[in-house]
């Protein structure tokens, strides 16, 4: 049963590429990348729910699988040169399901802390793929955007503290939630190049003011670190 969902989405994901496959609308790379997706998300999701253990997915991670399927459709779409209509139209679902499952468990009492590390990566993998998107018609400099949350992730790495837990703040949500709509906004081609930069760099600003101040809460909160190893080693010397 653990494994239901993840094959429940796998196929949901299949079924949408050969929707998108209609009149030509998907190409075979984006065939291969939808597919690539489907298998990366059923080895994560597979992987999470065998080590939380005879737990299904809640009522609320249905609606985030939902949204996982259709991130996949616009990554199909954005690797094959798919409709940008049916690219957007799929963000947009996608963008507004968000502000669905977190109701779903709060009203359910299904909270849990795969559903909330769940409904994160799907956000983040969105805000990556479309910040993908934009690249060739806005800059490079817009993948910025969709690489801030696995830098951080990888800063965590060289500074432990970056991955203690921090007080959650409704602010992170709004920042987020503010990536999505206005990469998805852009990516529909209906407002001017040097307004969609304007709000661009506007919403860039604003992760970088979010993932800063959650970075320096961190780092001054953060217990005192061990001697590093090669200090120890050279006080044998």
């Amino acid at each position: 049963m653990v494994q239901t969902g993840p094959v429940v989405g796998v196929l949901g994901l299949f079924g949408l590429l050969t929707e998108l496959s209609i009149d030509g609308r998907l190409t075979l790379v984006g065939w291969l990348v939808g597919l690539g997706c489907a298998a990366l998300g059923y080895l994560t999701l597979a992987g999470a729910l065998a080590r939380r253990g005879g737990f299904g997915l809640g009522p609320a991670d249905r609606v985030t699988l939902l949204r996982a399927v259709l991130v996949g459709g616009v990554a199909a779409l954005a690797a094959g040169s798919g409709s940008r209509g049916v690219l957007v139209f799929l963000a947009v679902v996608a963008l507004v399901l968000d502000a669905v499952d977190g109701q779903v468990a709060r009203r359910t009492r299904t909270v849990s802390a795969l559903g909330a590390r769940f409904d994160l990566e799907v956000d983040a993998f969105l805000i990556l793929l479309l910040s993908c998107y934009l690249a060739r018609p806005i800059g490079g400099w817009v993948l910025a955007i969709g690489l801030a949350r696995y830098l951080f992730v990888v800063a965590g790495w060289l500074l432990p503290a970056l991955r203690e837990p921090s007080p959650p703040r409704y602010w992170c949500k709004v920042v987020a939630a503010i990536q999505g709509i206005v990469l998805t906004f852009v990516a529909s081609g209906l407002l001017p190049v040097r307004l969609a930069e304007l709000l661009l760099v506007a919403s860039l600003l604003l992760l970088a003011e979010s993932f800063g101040r959650q970075a320096w809460w961190l780092l001054r909160h953060s217990p005192v670190q061990p001697v590093p190893v090669l200090l120890r080693a050279g006080s044998r010397i």
